[in-house]
């Protein structure tokens, strides 16, 4: 009797009056199959959207697409959102995605992902229980970036067909609104669909006219249509009249006419003025009150059915649809085709059902009573993770609960949100974990619980974390390493929200109270050290400094508690201006034994400060190195977001002390681009606008320093943190490069200020008595002169080449006379022996400017050459310019530039190749360039891997000979 009333599928009808629609279509699928083909052309857009109010016939155009791209080869991937499923993190993206992975196993699917496996796997739902770090969402983000590039390429031309886009998940939208401008680059085609009064704003841009795409506002069928629709059902008999009202009834709705004109069909009506009362009752059962009293005809099993149905959403089983309405597996037959020959349900793509309409869904739903509608979401929870659907499909419907204080429910409630946060859904997980405290949890289970909700919060909103972290210290019986990592996470969320005095009296407080833990207490030692060393406020900075030292002088370095004091105190020390030697044993010693970039309950603050100590002390290579492989460390844990922003930054922060200033902008700007799509990067950006302002100036680019700054407000807003370079030492240099040497020399008396206070001396790390003397050139030469003898001397002090040759050409440059040229000759030497390549063309232009001004027009020359060819190959624009100005005026014409055969190796570098090539030992090397023997070794494997030589091809190599750079 069952299959009595099942329906064959109905044929598919013509689409009216979409002609506008089906062009567009047509040529996006064309283009898409030239560009498959090779065939070459401008890019004609990646997008293309239709947007409606409900039943303006979206889907009936996306099924159109699918058919069209079909007949063409192309490969389709389709998927929907659900207006009950979007609290599922990634559906949407789950169902594009894993049908194209279905056929892979665990080997192949790692294979194919590569190193995004473990970033993006969970989000794909490829994993059933993650592990191992959670990844942030920017990171996420990028590796579906990736897969969704590698699927393109791979089964190019792509077709990804979007329907109900404004219910897809929040996850979904966001990832898939920055993926869309990127598909005109692929041979790939995003068609989308949606409601746009109902349109998130994750999906802002969908809704957006942009030059390569324009949303297309599907318009009402008219009155023309929709008697075509009737007359194809009943026939041509139908009557003028009749076709009118019906058009009225519909509103001119496609989805309304079409379930009309085939019930008019059903009926055997003609289209007369007798059949109008029939048309508007039948008109009336589509959707709305009518549609649920049609429902009720069918009796009660099948009205249980369909409300389980409703409560399931997308992919209806009709296994759990009958365990959810409790009704056996016979009557669920009966049910399920009564509701398909009543064109409510239709059989999915699988084995599965859906509703014909997500109208239909939507009335269905509406129409259950709040306690039966809160029954069924409990008996779904239960069945679909019986069923084996996990914690994330149950927790669903958990959230449609009361509260009971369920012990199941919570557990379940935080294996779905631990899922959730290992895919890249903060917010998700927060969502959940809220849900699972008010369950209430167990007592004893209430501080893990409130330390996972603060977990989930941390990206996304910090002062939630601290809150969070507060009440869950506030309880008693926590065991001693989840207090550890509680107070951690508390004293980063408190410096994320730049309240880093609070962080360090926080880890201060702890290590009183660990007393009975002695690796705990060092931990948050360790803590108290970092967050103390890293405020703008701190009181008794010179105490802290000889605490650490004590404390440092008596560790080994055996454990990573230990490691981490080295390590702060190698920082401390280079910022103090001891000699570098001592700040580079504290750093080795703290390396031996490593140091992780992306321990979490550690963080990366004293890593990162341990390899700007080797830069600080002229070992830019071995910071590069550190750089290298601990951004590679925390990419292939999938954090690509403020830790990768600020990797990026810093790493162009090495290149621009090194000289290298075009690649130093390029690393920079990137830095800032990840800065900026970070929610909460604020730092990360703080770092890149300075760093970027300083090197925009050394380039020259005095108006695009001032337009980045403006934009940032940069040198409006101090942070409670300290910032490398120091903003307000970046800021007066800006103020000078734009003729205001009286605001520049009060902001640097300030920055002295407060450094002197904090006993942090030296000029390598802040040159603010270079910049203050400069200011005061003119107006107190006297105290300019002061300033930068006293610099010299903490420079000497230090011991690194690079500071002391900046220093001696500030002196140089304050002095004037004959006495400047000693200065200046000094300031050459010093920075050839350093890694410094801008800094010595800048000293080289202003000491063969000081030539010049003392007559000395022969000496003059050859030292405005050399700074000339060294800005050039730097990228210093503006010194160029400023070098060949200087030669001008000392009537001298500048010649084309020659760089030596070596001109892309460091001034270090050539100084250790040409003393290796004279036959020097190691040793002598060393001691000529103040580093070690493993930093010589260090930089002559550099200069073997530039020239593509040995140590006994090294001499000819440098005897090659001058060439003309072009």
């Amino acid at each position: 009797m069952a299959n009595e009333l099942r329906q064959p599928p109905p044929e598919p009808r013509p689409l009216l009056e979409r002609r506008r629609e089906l062009t567009a279509l047509d040529s996006a699928l064309a283009a898409l199959r030239d560009r498959a083909d090779g065939v070459p052309q401008a890019p004609r857009g990646g997008l293309l959207a239709f947007t409606g109010p409900a039943g303006r016939g979206k889907t009936a155009l996306l099924t159109e697409a699918r058919t069209r791209a079909r007949a063409e080869g192309f490969t389709v991937l389709s998927g929907r959102g659900g207006e009950n499923e979007q609290e599922l993190a990634f559906h949407v993206v789950r169902q594009l995605v894993q049908p194209a992975l279905a056929t892979m196993d665990e080997a192949e699917l790692r294979a194919f992902l590569g190193g995004w496996y473990d970033i993006v796997a969970a989000a794909l739902g490829l994993v059933a229980t993650p592990s191992g770090h959670a990844p942030d969402p920017t990171g996420v983000r990028d590796g579906l970036d990736w897969v969704m590039t590698r699927l393109a390429v791979k089964k190019a031309p792509v077709v990804l067909l979007l329907d109900d886009l404004h219910w897809a998940d929040a996850e979904s939208l966001t990832w898939l609104s920055s993926f869309a401008p990127r598909t005109v680059d692929l041979p790939l085609l995003m068609v989308v669909a949606y409601r746009p009064d109902e349109l998130p704003p994750e999906a802002d841009s969908f809704g957006t006219a942009q030059p390569d795409h324009r949303p297309f506002a599907l318009e009402p069928l008219s009155a023309t249509a929709v008697a075509r629709l009737v007359r194809d059902e009943v026939g041509e008999q139908a009557e003028d009249g009749f076709c009118e009202e019906c058009w009225e009834v519909t509103g001119g709705s496609p989805f309304e006419a079409v379930e009309l004109a085939i019930r008019l069909g059903e009926r055997r009506l003609r289209g007369t003025g007798e059949d109008l009362p029939v048309m508007r009752d039948l008109a009336a059962a589509v959707t709305g009150p009518g549609l649920i009293e049609r429902l009720h005809g069918f009796g009660t099993t099948t009205v249980r059915f369909a409300y389980a149905a409703a409560v399931l959403g997308q992919a209806i089983s009709q296994e759990l649809a009958a365990r959810i309405a409790a009704i056996g597996s016979t009557a669920a037959d009966e049910a399920a085709d009564r509701l398909r020959a009543a064109r409510i349900l239709t059989d999915g793509d699988g084995d599965g059902l859906e509703f014909v309409h997500p109208t239909i869904a939507t009335t269905i739903y509406a129409a259950i009573g709040t306690s039966l509608r809160e029954g069924m979401h409990n008996s779904a929870a239960e069945a679909v993770r019986a069923a084996g659907f996990g914690p994330a499909a149950a927790a669903r419907h958990l959230l449609e609960v009361p509260c009971e204080g369920s012990a199941e429910a919570v557990a379940c409630l935080r294996q779905a949100a631990r899922e959730a946060l290992h895919s890249g859904a903060p917010e998700a997980a927060r969502r959940l974990l809220n849900r699972a405290l008010q369950e209430p949890p167990l007592p004893e289970e209430r501080p893990a619980l409130l330390h996972e909700l603060a977990c989930a919060t941390f990206l996304i909103k910090p002062t939630a974390t601290v809150a969070h972290l507060r009440e869950a210290l506030a309880e008693g019986g926590i065991d001693p390493e989840l207090r550890a990592s509680m107070v951690y996470l508390l004293t980063q969320a408190l410096a994320h929200t730049d309240r880093m005095a609070e962080a360090a009296t926080v880890a201060a407080d702890e290590a009183r109270r660990a007393t009975a833990h002695p690796r705990i207490r060092l931990r948050m030692q360790a803590d108290h050290f970092v967050w103390s060393a890293f405020r703008t406020d701190e009181q008794d900075s010179a105490g802290r400094s000889r605490r650490l030292a004590r404390l440092a002088d008596r560790l080994t370095g055996r454990r990573l508690e230990e490691r981490y004091i080295l390590g702060l105190r190698a920082w401390d020390a280079m910022m103090c201006g001891e000699p570098r030697q001592q700040a580079l044993r504290y750093a080795e010693k703290a390396l031996d034994g490593g140091l992780s970039w992306t321990d979490e309950n550690r963080g990366f603050e004293v890593p990162v400060s341990v390899a700007l100590v080797f830069m600080y002390c002229d070992q830019p290579r071995r910071a590069e190195e550190l750089f290298a492989k601990g951004m590679a460390e925390c990419e292939s844990k999938g954090w690509r977001g403020s830790h990768l922003a600020l990797g990026r930054t810093l790493s162009g922060y090495i290149r621009y002390r090194r000289g290298s200033l075009a690649e130093a902008e390029n690393l920079v700007r990137e830095g800032l681009g990840i800065a900026d799509r970070v929610e909460g990067a604020v730092p990360a950006q703080w770092f890149a606008v300075g760093i970027l302002v300083q090197t925009l100036l050394a380039r020259g680019r005095v108006v695009a320093a001032r337009r980045l700054a403006d934009r940032y407000r940069y040198g409006d807003v101090i942070p409670n943190a300290v910032i490398y370079p120091d903003p307000r030492t970046v800021y007066a240099e800006l103020l000078l490069a734009e003729g205001r040497p009286d605001e520049a020399a009060s902001l640097l008396s300030e920055v002295g200020e407060w450094l002197e206070g904090r006993d942090w001396r030296n000029p390598a790390w802040c040159p603010w008595q270079l910049g203050l003397a400069k200011a005061l050139a003119r107006r107190a030469p006297d105290r300019a002169v002061q300033h930068a003898q006293d610099a010299v001397k903490r420079a000497r002090d230090f011991g690194a080449a690079s500071a002391i040759g900046q220093a001696l050409h500030a002196q140089a440059e304050v002095t004037g006379g004959e006495a400047a040229l000693d200065l200046h000759a000094q300031a050459v030497d010093h920075l050839q022996r350093s890694p410094a390549a801008y800094e010595l063309a800048r000293a080289q232009v202003g000491h063969g400017a000081a030539l010049a001004r003392n007559g000395r027009l022969h000496d003059a020359a050859d030292r405005l050459y050399q700074g000339l060819e060294g800005a050039v190959h730097c990228g210093a624009e503006g010194l160029a310019a400023r070098a060949r100005r200087e030669l001008s005026a000392a009537g001298l014409r500048p010649l084309p530039l020659r760089y030596a055969h070596t001109d892309m190796l460091t001034a270090q570098e050539r100084r250790a190749a040409e003393l290796t090539a004279q036959g020097h030992p190691a040793s002598v090397v060393a001691k000529d360039l103040r580093i070690t023997e493993q930093g010589v070794r260090q930089q002559l494997s550099s200069v073997f891997r530039k020239l593509g030589t040995d140590a006994t091809g090294l001499p000819d190599a440098l005897a090659a000979g001058p060439r003309t750079v072009r």
